[in-house]
């Protein structure tokens, strides 16, 4: 079992930049996709960000390509997700998730540890 906490969002202005950061428990981490979802109020969970169980591989949502970044650090059981350029549609909860696959991209089915979510809010 793996139990993942999210951390690092906050209120920030347009053109800021948050780190967000998911700590997971349990010593299969490192064997474990990650990926980055968020929730818009009155809107669907989508995909934002995803990497590979070593790291060599990621992907992300069109609307942050170039903006964010998502990397890992299995010696600390850690994923990140570092946020630049923030836009006020970028407001959400975000959710880590890991997958037990060497890597499930935006496959939001192949995700089966879920985080509880930090809220990132972007003021114009």
């Amino acid at each position: 079992q793996v139990q993942l906490v999210e951390s690092g969002g906050g209120l920030v202005q347009t053109g800021d930049s948050l780190r967000l950061s998911c700590v997971a428990s349990g010593r299969t981490f490192g064997s474990y996709a990650m990926g980055w979802f968020r929730q818009a109020p009155g809107k669907e969970r989508e995909f934002v960000a995803a990497i590979s169980w070593s790291g060599d591989t990621t992907s992300y949502a069109d609307s942050v390509k170039g903006r964010f970044t998502s990397s890992r650090a299995n010696v600390k059981n850690t994923l990140y997700l570092q946020m630049n350029s923030l836009k006020p549609e970028d407001t959400a909860v975000y959710y880590c998730a890991g997958s037990p696959r060497h890597y499930s991209g935006s496959d939001y089915g192949e995700y089966m540890h879920w985080g509880q979510g930090t809220q990132v809010t972007v003021s114009s």
